[in-house]
Parts: structure tokens; sequence; C-alpha cells
């Protein structure tokens, strides 16, 4: 079969790969349909590492996909062949003690797609758990469940925040991740969400969202944008998810008294951390790596009204050319917030 393989830094290629035979117990075998583009992806592509972990072998890259079940193996009985499905790309031990409290998505064992030195999902077929594979429903299509996988993230990021109904949330940075939180802050309960960014052109993307509200950054102050209009009080919850470093000079004003702030971007330099400000201020600090516990409300979220991903798929690939795709990625459009390939 095929699969697009990361051979080294800088060099990746459509390759035939062994097929994978049938699933095992507990398993199913899915033959892919779409594979969202990731900004790790393109990570391991530039720089052939991620923090601590570098590609040392030819990795197949993908981890945001979904598809139709084509075998189950011994045991399965929620999914059958011809079900359409999105796949949770982490698989803990289940023996870790992450696991046993709870806490699986910072297993120090997690498989994760696309993490080397386990491969991803830009390959005619997989195998995956079948514990870890949720059918979709009628009213989502392959493009919109392989975004269930950076919708989690927002869903992740909302439920860390604690989102009361009728908070008034600020998120900065607008993209993928950015939206992504925007739409579930909102879903979840926040009667509006301002969200910042220095592209006036990504804002754009948000325009005719009810409750959610763009702020260009090179023209106004978000924090003083929120306060002129919550008397001066400001944000109960805080999303940094820019991961930009110049973003903390004023994270810790930004939220109002007893606010919290839910860390999501990942810079890539050391931050200031404003103690004294954020301890005067009462604020809850969370962090979010990945998600937990929240795929099946992902999906069941975005089949919904409230929620449409489809309006940010930008533009798709077929198979053949994902490595334009991935060069489009690097030109970095301001107006592009998900690309997508199809198998």
């Amino acid at each position: 079969m095929r699969a697009l393989v990361l051979q080294e830094k800088g060099r990746m290629s459509i390759e035939e790969i062994p097929d994978l035979g049938s699933p095992g117990p507990g398993e199913v075998r899915i033959a892919m349909h779409t594979v969202g583009i990731c900004a790790s992806d393109v990570h391991y592509y530039t720089d052939g590492k991620i923090g601590p972990f570098v590609v040392n072998a030819p990795m197949v890259l993908g981890h945001e996909g979904a598809g139709t079940v084509v075998e189950v193996g011994e045991g399965v009985t929620h999914l059958a062949p011809g079900d359409r499905v999105a796949m949770e790309p982490g698989v803990p031990n289940p023996a870790s003690r992450a696991v046993k409290e709870g806490n699986y998505n910072v297993d120090p064992d997690v498989r994760f797609w696309a993490t080397p030195p386990v491969h991803g999902c830009l390959a005619d077929e997989v195998i995956h758990p079948a514990a870890y594979t949720y059918a979709l429903p009628e009213s989502l299509s392959f493009a919109e469940g392989a975004l269930i996988e950076p919708f989690s993230v927002g869903m992740y990021a909302a439920t860390t925040a604690q989102i009361s109904p009728g908070d008034v949330a600020a998120v900065i940075g607008s993209g993928t991740i950015g939206i992504m939180i925007a739409l579930a802050a909102r879903a979840g309960g926040a009667s509006r969400v301002y969200v910042s960014d220095v592209l006036p052109q990504k804002l754009g993307l948000l325009e005719g969202l009810e409750g959610i509200i763009p702020v260009d950054a090179t023209q106004e102050d978000l924090g003083e944008r929120v306060r002129a209009e919550t008397d001066g009080w400001g944000p109960q919850v805080v999303f940094e998810a820019s991961g930009a470093a110049p973003a903390y000079k004023g994270l810790w004003s930004l939220p109002a008294p007893g606010g919290r702030i839910v860390l999501v971007g990942m810079p890539t330099s050391d931050v200031p951390f404003d103690v004294s400000t954020a301890a005067a201020r009462g604020l809850s600090i969370e962090t979010v790596f990945r998600y937990k516990n929240v795929y099946q409300k992902a999906i069941d979220l975005a089949a919904t009204d409230a929620v449409d991903l489809g309006r940010f798929v930008t533009d798709t690939f077929a198979f053949d050319d994902s490595i334009q795709a991935f060069e489009r990625f690097l030109e970095g459009r301001p107006t592009d917030v998900k690309l997508q390939i199809t198998l």
C-alpha cells in the first residue's frame, strides 16, 4: 500500500510499504479517506525533530484522520465494516500509572501517530485500537471527521477552563487551535469570545460567527477592548493559543480578578511568568497538552448546529499531491486554516 513517508529532515516521498494484514483482537482496519496537515507534521519535515522527539528512521506522517472501517478484529462489537470513523491518534499504555490516575494524555508510554518512532495515518490503510476509533454520524463529512482531532484540543481547553454560563472569554491567536478553542468555549457557555491576532486576514474568517468577536492586535489591545466592553472587569477566562513569547508580556494582567489562564500554545523559547501580578489578582493557571476524555463529545458537538467545522477547511489536495500540500502550508498564507489530503 502507499504512504507519505518522511525519510529524513527535508525529504519526503510517497512510498510503497508492506500491507498491514488483518487486525488483532480489539482492533480495526481502516481505509483512510481524509487526513489534515498539522504544524507538527511540518516541523518534523523542516526540522527533523520537535523537542526530544527526533526522526531517526523513516516515518509515515499524519495524525488527523477519518476513514472507513474495512475489517474488525475479535471482540469488536461497536464498529462494523462500512462504518465511517474518526480516530483518536494517541493510544496510552493501559497499565500505566498515568492511565490509572486518569491522565492518559500525559502517559509517558503513549503511542501517538506521527511522533517518532510511531508511524502516522497518511497511508492507504491503518490498524487502530477500536477503543480509540469513533463512528461518525451521517451529518459529519470525512473532512469534518478529520478536524475532530484539533477540535478535541479546543474541547479539552474549554473543559480545563471550567467555563461557567455567561463567562466572557478571550483567545490569543487565531490559528487552527485558537479557532477550535473559540468554537468550544462559545458552545460551552461563554457569552462572548474575543479572539486576537496580528493577521487581520485570519480574523476575517471569524466574521459572522455569533458571539465570537475578532480583535486586530495590530490596531488595538485585547485587554483594553474587553475591559471597555465589560465595565472595566475583563474576561473570566483567557486562552493563550499562539505560543508566541511576546504574548506573555501582558498576559498576567489580562484576566479579570479571580480569573483563569489556560496555556495551550507551545512557546519555542522561555517566557516570562509575572508571579506577583498573577498572585495579586488571584489567577488560576492551567496547562493543556493534547486532550483526554473529549473525543466522543467533540464528535457529538460538531454534529450539532452550534459548530460548523467544515467552513475552516481551506483547501484539499489529492494524495499524489501531498508534497505540494506541505509546500502550500509552508507558504504561510494568512487565510489558510486547515489544509487536508484525501486518499
